[in-house]
């Protein structure tokens, strides 16, 4: 297979950093943090201390001014040692550090980047509504200017790190233009303001340590200056800019958890017996591994030319969009076909491919619904 060269010395030295904080502070504590459906955080902190968190934040807001890749390493060694179900929540924490990067005033990100990028204070987006999922121009939470302050109604739901957050990026509509995209704003909400609730984490399929839960808003009032980019109305085309590393943030996952299921597949296969043999030595056993890891391979040098394209400033909508929908997919087909070639113990969770099975469903979701992805690619034929 062809050997990559995204990665200098510098961002290996990281990678071993970092699998060694999973494998010593976060693997022994998984069972707990799924009991009590968050991650502690003081496990916030460490990852902060260790570059893990908003590592391409600028050193004047905090940050170390690293570039994506040491995002992109930490997030390839938390699926590769089965660690999503809680801590998949550090990419949405990116994400938030992202548009206050871009679109934050100088205030705004004084007064958060540092907290974020040092663990001390934990990110949330909210987009999707109870009515309202990948059609983001049909949010009915709104905020209405009150005079220096917006009023904010409305609830969310599906919020990864809900239950943790301090601050959250509220997707609102700000207008009544009735134009959809031109109504929507992005207002930041600290979650100590009155009015501002949370419901009991939301018992879901997989992601058990993920405090995932529903956000209200009863006449929230927040700062005229809470407006991220100081003018309303500009909230959908920063969505749309952040998307894209969002969705190549999910390829990128899709793809490293693929390639830890596929090696704890192999290593199940050579070990185990079947009829006096073992599984690996059976032919239709060997095919499905070869047709699977030729599919990673390719996915592997697509995914690993977007992030070149980022680091470049070049990635397109609808490059991500591709990344995201095919490997998102592909994480789907090897899960099934390794949990298939496992049998019965495939179905327990001493197995790491039963862990994936469980919390890799929703990548086809998260990001915009791969139904989505699809017409975004199709407007481009």
């Amino acid at each position: 297979m062809i050997a990559r060269n995204l990665f200098d010395h510098e961002h290996e030295a990281f990678r071993d950093s970092v699998r060694r904080f999973l494998a010593e502070e976060c693997a022994p504590c998984q069972e707990q943090w799924e009991t009590d459906q968050r991650v502690p955080r003081e496990i916030w902190q460490r990852a902060g201390a260790l570059g893990m968190l908003n590592a391409n934040t600028p050193q004047a807001y905090g940050g170390l001014g690293l570039d994506r890749r040491f995002s992109m390493v930490a997030s390839e060694e938390i699926y590769r040692a089965g660690l999503a179900s809680g801590l998949i929540g550090f990419g949405v924490h990116d994400i938030v550090a992202g548009y206050l990067v871009n679109f934050g005033s100088e205030a705004q990100k004084h007064a958060w980047l540092p907290k974020m990028a040092s663990g001390q204070a934990i990110g949330a987006v909210a987009m999707t509504e109870p009515d309202t999922g990948s059609d983001l121009q049909a949010v009915k939470t709104r905020a209405v200017l009150d005079g220096d302050h917006f009023v904010i109604n409305g609830a969310k739901t599906f919020i990864s790190n809900g239950s943790n957050c301090d601050l959250v990026v509220v997707v609102a509509k700000t207008g009544n233009s009735g134009k959809g995209a031109d109504d929507i704003s992005l207002i930041l909400v600290e979650a100590e303001r009155a009015g501002f609730s949370r419901s009991r984490p939301l018992h879901k399929v997989g992601l058990h340590a993920q405090d995932t839960t529903m956000l209200f808003f009863e006449d929230v009032r927040v700062p005229r200056e809470n407006l991220l980019g100081g003018v309303p109305g500009q909230g959908f085309i920063q969505l749309m800019k952040e998307l894209a590393w969002e969705r190549l943030s999910i390829a990128v996952s899709s793809v490293a958890g693929s390639l830890a299921v596929l090696e704890s597949t192999l290593d199940y296969t050579r070990n185990r017996t079947v009829f006096g043999k073992p599984i690996f030595a059976f032919q239709n056993t060997r095919f499905k591994l070869a047709d699977l890891k030729m599919q990673l391979a390719v996915s592997q040098n697509y995914v690993d030319r977007c992030m070149e394209q980022c680091l470049a400033g070049t990635l397109s909508p609808e490059a991500a969009a591709a990344a995201k929908l095919w490997c998102s997919e592909l994480y789907s087909r090897v899960v099934d076909e390794c949990v298939q070639l496992h049998g019965g113990n495939g179905y327990m969770l001493e197995y790491p491919v039963a862990r994936h099975y469980l919390d890799h469903r929703v990548l086809r979701i998260a990001g915009g619904a791969n139904d989505i992805m699809k017409d975004l690619v199709g407007r481009t034929l």
